[in-house]
């Protein structure tokens, strides 16, 4: 680890978790400064934002921009999306550096940009500090993120999917299989039931069931609503836990 003091120091990995590309690293030296961490829930579009990296290995560097969209999902990188995009110059090296507001709060950590040629377009994607911090708690006082799972494989709803099947509106997502013995197979769930709500948060794609989820605690019961063959309906399930998957080497 190079701090911008100039002081190196070989890191230990306390964890890691590859869903959302994050990890803890622990470095023994003093007198280390820290940074204070906002609230991106409270971030609006059009926020001024600093990006901080080492773009090209030519040194620290800061560049601004704006907030140009939250919670921006089905990017393809990881498995649990909830991005903040910016069109603050972000490239290759800057990855891991912080996104802060014009306060020096943490507000992401950069991640990804959308490119052609491998530079920046304006199009960069940071992970919301609200994600970092649950990601570093569970490490800390884990040793792992621990997920709920229900064992089923959802699709996103197509507008040729709703006039099918009669819906109103193009939301929910459809059961397209579910894992036999699994937690939701148990609850009575089956293919071509259409999930519309878990708890009392309703369900407004496949992206947004996988984070939904994660969230709630392995052994719990969780009523989920469903729509089958055009009628409501309402299971019990019992979450099970999800297998952390094996970072790449």
């Amino acid at each position: 680890i190079a701090l911008a003091d100039g002081r190196m120091a070989k890191a230990v990995v306390v964890g890691v978790d590859p869903e959302t590309d994050l990890a803890v690293l622990q470095i023994n030296l003093k007198d280390l400064p820290a940074i204070t961490l906002g609230h991106s829930e409270n971030a609006q579009v059009g926020d001024i934002v600093l990006a901080i990296g080492n773009p090209f290995g030519v040194g620290q560097t800061v560049t601004m921009g704006i907030i140009s969209a939250m919670g921006r999902n089905s990017v393809g990188i990881n498995t649990y999306e909830n991005f903040i995009q910016t069109d603050a110059a972000v490239n290759p090296g800057n990855s891991g550096g912080a996104l802060v507001d014009v306060d020096g709060n943490l507000l992401g950590i950069n991640s990804a940009i959308y490119s052609r040629n491998g530079g920046s377009l304006g199009i960069g994607f940071a992970i919301p500090v609200s994600t970092i911090k649950m990601v570093m708690e569970e490490i800390i006082t884990k040793g792992e993120v621990v997920r709920g799972w229900i064992g089923v494989d959802p699709q996103d709803i197509t507008p040729e999917m709703a006039e099918s099947f009669n819906l109103k509106q193009v939301k929910g997502t459809i059961i397209a299989g579910v894992v036999r013995n699994g937690p939701a197979f148990q609850a009575g769930m089956k293919p071509g039931d259409i999930l519309t709500q878990i708890g009392k948060d309703p369900i407004q794609s496949r992206t947004d069931m996988f984070y939904q989820v994660a969230k709630l605690k392995p052994a719990s019961k969780v009523p989920f609503k469903l729509l089958r063959e055009g009628k409501e309906m309402s299971v019990e399930v019992v979450v099970g836990k999800r297998e952390v998957p094996k970072p790449e080497k």
